[in-house]
């Protein structure tokens, strides 16, 4: 390399959780500008200033770097949970400011299932349970609040009706690639969710 081009792309000297953070966000920058078939362990050791070593030591393919960095994104970007004092506009709250941060989160990581399913076999089940970190529900504290006030019954409430507000956004958003209308938000709430709380409730 010239010196030209060492004054051009410096490497910098740091270790530990900097030098792994800077290698996480430049992978996860590569996918997003240039996609997974085309992002490489060159590339993104060029983005992050850094040696192909310095990944190699870390992640042994470009596979595993790849999830490392979807599910760093989605550690370093949570979403606010609400307490609005009821388990409807909690729901309706947290199903929006979701979906607001995760719009382009979830076009990016769909993009990537077909690439992921060809080199390492991962479906996108598989690959959203690798991402996922232990305890990242955000429903956990929602729901833990609503059965205190006595809105729920999470005994007799299955755990399909627990999750299928997220699923079904989920799969709207993996569907369209667009922002899901409030009116939609508010049938999914209203219209599915709340009624199936009420009826899996226990007198």
């Amino acid at each position: 390399m010239t010196d030209q081009a060492q004054q051009t792309h410096p490497r910098q000297r740091r270790r530990g959780e900097e030098l792994e953070t800077a290698i996480l966000d430049s992978a996860w920058q590569e996918l997003v500008d240039v996609g997974f078939a085309k992002l490489t362990m060159e590339s993104i050791a060029t983005r992050a200033k850094t040696g192909v070593a310095v990944l190699y030591r870390r992640w042994p393919n470009k596979d595993d770097l790849v999830l490392a960095a979807i599910r760093h994104y989605g550690t370093t970007h949570p979403v606010d949970i609400p307490d609005t004092g009821n388990l409807r506009d909690d729901m309706i709250a947290i199903l929006t400011a979701s979906h607001a941060a995760r719009v382009g989160f979830a076009t990016v990581v769909s993009a990537t299932f077909s690439g992921l399913l060809t080199s390492a076999g991962l479906t996108p089940a598989e690959v959203r349970e690798k991402v996922l970190t232990p305890g990242s529900s955000w429903s956990q504290d929602i729901f833990a609040r609503a059965q205190e006030r006595g809105e729920i019954n999470l005994a007799t409430t299955p755990a399909a009706v627990l999750t299928m507000p997220f699923d079904l956004m989920r799969h709207e958003l993996l569907m369209t690639h667009k922002p899901i209308p409030a009116e939609r938000i508010l049938a999914i709430v209203d219209e599915l969710f709340m009624p199936l709380v009420k009826l899996n409730r226990a007198p």
